[in-house]
């Protein structure tokens, strides 16, 4: 076991036994490491504490967290920007396929994929010469099945392994620059309007808060719309950089997640804890 599998493991025991609050001996016991080496490694690796990935798996989630997502309505004055529009406080930007390039079904494009390891789980990472196409967590579906997906949707394209070209994706993720002045990160989807509409949506939900279905169905101004905005949530190609783990049920439940309600939980908690963080903590990393 590496030492991103062992942090993830930890994340997960933290998740199904958060109702008995483990205490730090606890949980490094469970991956069989010694409490001060586990502290030190979760931080490395997850850029919080335990203590602080614990109390975020706790959070209520109708309250605080749901709090903020009456300001989604202003999602619909994002929706008809074109792409490369400037999105939240994210440096991202967001492409899709266009009708004509849809036709021709990838044809010409050269496809690097690879496989990278993450404190939340191992993610297959495809990238096209105008973005990251696909992400999605191996844990769950493997790299097979996800590189057969995509070469179903991008059937005349060219596809080969390279790690280093794939490796910033994640890298991004986990060391977003500081400098407003830093270089994008571009997103290359292929999928129908409607579903580009909620992809879109979804990117304007800050980081570290939650949404749900209703909001974003009333966002886009189909307010009874909420199952096929869910559809389309679930039809997200790219995990993590398209916030689909950013949406719930209007009561507060976790809904549905591709890669399983406890990868959803890991997720949310680790991105609130980061990103919440405005104090030190008595076990804080060092």
């Amino acid at each position: 076991m590496n030492d991103y599998e062992r942090v993830e493991k930890a994340m997960a025991f933290m998740v199904a036994h958060a109702a008995e609050q483990p205490n730090l001996e606890t949980v490094a016991a469970h991956v069989h490491l010694s409490a001060s080496y586990f502290q030190r490694l979760f931080c490395r690796y997850a850029g919080v504490s335990p203590k602080r990935f614990l109390q975020a798996v706790t959070l209520e989630r109708g309250k605080q967290l749901m709090q903020a997502s009456t300001s989604l309505l202003d999602i619909a004055h994002t929706l008809g920007l074109s792409g490369g529009s400037r999105l939240y406080d994210h440096f991202v930007q967001f492409e899709a396929v266009t009708p004509g390039e849809y036709k021709r079904q990838g044809e010409g494009v050269e496809i690097a994929h690879g496989v990278h390891d993450t404190p939340l789980g191992s993610m297959f990472v495809a990238v096209t010469p105008r973005g990251i196409c696909r992400m999605g967590f191996v844990d769950t579906t493997n790299s097979e099945a996800l590189l057969a997906r995509l070469a179903k949707e991008w059937p005349r394209s060219t596809f080969f392994h390279h790690q280093d070209a794939t490796r910033y994706a994640v890298e991004a993720l986990f060391n977003k620059p500081t400098d407003s002045k830093s270089a994008s990160l571009s997103l290359h989807v292929t999928g129908t309007n409607f579903q580009i509409a909620v992809w879109r949506a979804l990117l304007t939900i800050p980081e570290g808060q939650l949404a749900s279905y209703s909001h974003l169905a009333q966002a886009l101004g189909a307010p009874k719309s909420s199952r096929a905005v869910g559809n389309a949530v679930g039809a997200n190609p790219i995990a993590l950089w398209i916030p689909c783990h950013r949406v719930i049920q209007q009561s507060g439940a976790l809904g549905g997640y591709r890669w399983g309600l406890e990868k959803k939980q890991i997720v949310q908690a680790w991105e609130w804890a980061h990103f919440n963080t405005k104090t030190p903590e008595p076990e804080r990393c060092l």
